[in-house]
């Protein structure tokens, strides 16, 4: 193991040894190395005269660059374009995320958390978090309502014991004592990574102030019982709520909540500023000692700079740039408001008494979609004589659910999908 690994992994466990053993085996030997990068960010600082440092051409002390490319991209200065991007991602957009954290999460409050390190959009970020802590057979600990690529990135790159519990209770409401029962069954195991999506990705739902309330209370509870916890915070649909949620990130009711529980937050631009195509995401770790985020964070870095080196420049200047605008929030609310409109349109239109007899709709307020229970027919049936007879596309979940983007519909043409969804499933039923 590399000495600066070591120490790294000496620092956490002195801060506390929870955390320490959270790590996976990969966890413990990353590191980021003091190399080239390190060596052109002190000659950055000081090398007045001649910097022969860093692998990029200049010319006229700016960054070599195309016309034909910088035509169209003229309002931005070469230097925020073409370089590169540090590791960890600009300063300036991390710092104006984690303000941006603070504003959006009341609860993060006088709490002590990292400055968000920029990835590569939400899945890079996840995948992080599974190099960082999950061992071949760990278990990871979520719904069974869940974004197929969880088994992709924990499951089938890292090793994980997948565990799923039901989302909904048989009542309908979430279903919070099987998610608790489903962490104290890995109590022998001794540590276990649980991952929230909220709003969730299928259903869009996200948990009352109530059920929040008891979510966390369950987690510490699981902490007192001696399971050492990774608690990662998918918020790739934070900011999309239409009802009587919550508002805010778990994360931040989370954070120092019980030495034995890590927070993770991974978010980002990609769905919350509508850049889907840039790429720009985020991951922060929260601990009340210094020294463990300082580690995660080199930890972190070394991750990045293993794989993908950095984040793409030119995607962080726009979001900073985004962030900084005056004209960033009222925007940013017009689209909302968009979207929260067609939410709740599908919910009218959900009340039509006859598509009682083909389906039942799961709760949502929030987020990209909602799900449907099919009744009488499969759903991957209904999805393929949908898209042949009716050229509607859905996703079809499992054996009965269907998934609807209603973020891409437009509101005066949701009654119509719905419709046709119907004489779909009603075509099948007579077969």
């Amino acid at each position: 193991m590399h000495q600066i690994a070591q120490d790294l992994n000496d620092q956490i466990r002195s801060a506390n040894p929870y955390i320490y053993e959270l790590l996976s085996d990969l966890g413990r030997e990353l590191y980021y190395p003091k190399g080239i990068l390190t060596q052109s960010a002190e000659a950055k600082q000081k090398a007045f005269r001649f910097n022969a440092t860093i692998g990029i051409a200049t010319e006229a002390g700016h960054p070599m660059y195309l016309p034909v490319i910088h035509n169209k991209l003229s309002e931005f200065e070469p230097s925020d374009l073409y370089d590169y991007a540090p590791p960890a991602g600009k300063q300036e957009l991390r710092e104006l995320w984690k303000e941006k954290m603070f504003k959006e999460n009341p609860s993060l409050r006088g709490k002590a958390i990292s400055l968000p390190m920029v990835t590569n959009a939400l899945t890079h970020g996840l995948s992080i978090a599974a190099d960082l802590f999950i061992n071949a057979g760990d278990p990871l600990v979520l719904p069974d309502k869940l974004w197929g690529n969880y088994n992709l990135i924990f499951g089938t790159r890292r090793g994980a014991n997948v565990v799923t519990y039901p989302f909904y209770s048989e009542a309908g409401e979430l279903n919070i004592s099987g998610m608790k029962e489903a962490l104290l069954a890995q109590k022998a195991h001794g540590k276990a990574l649980l991952l929230l999506n909220f709003p969730n990705n299928p259903t869009g739902y996200t948990p009352t102030p109530q059920e929040a309330a008891a979510m966390v209370e369950a987690i510490r509870e699981v902490a007192e019982k001696g399971l050492n916890l990774v608690v990662v915070s998918d918020d790739a649909y934070f900011g999309l709520f239409f009802g009587d949620s919550i508002k805010e990130s778990l994360f931040g009711r989370l954070a120092n909540l019980h030495p034995r529980v890590l927070p993770v937050k991974v978010d980002g631009a990609t769905k919350e500023e509508f850049v889907w195509g840039f790429r720009v995401g985020f991951i922060t770790f929260a601990s009340e000692h210094p020294e463990v985020l300082s580690a995660l964070e080199s930890k972190t870095m070394g991750i990045i700079r293993g794989t993908i080196s950095n984040v793409a420049a030119p995607s962080q200047t726009f979001v900073t740039e985004a962030l900084k605008s005056s004209d960033f929030w009222p925007q940013k609310q017009e689209k909302v408001e968009i979207i929260k409109r067609r939410a709740l349109k599908v919910k009218e239109i959900l009340k039509t008494e006859r598509y009682q007899e083909v389906w039942k709709e799961y709760p949502f307020n929030s987020g990209y979609f909602m799900c449907l229970a099919l009744k009488h027919v499969e759903a991957e049936v209904l999805r393929t004589h949908l898209l042949e007879k009716y050229g509607v596309g859905v996703i079809a979940l499992g054996q009965s659910d269907i998934r609807i983007a209603f973020s891409c519909v437009e509101e005066d043409q949701l009654e119509e999908l719905f419709e046709l969804i119907y004489q779909g499933a009603k075509d099948l039923e007579k077969k």
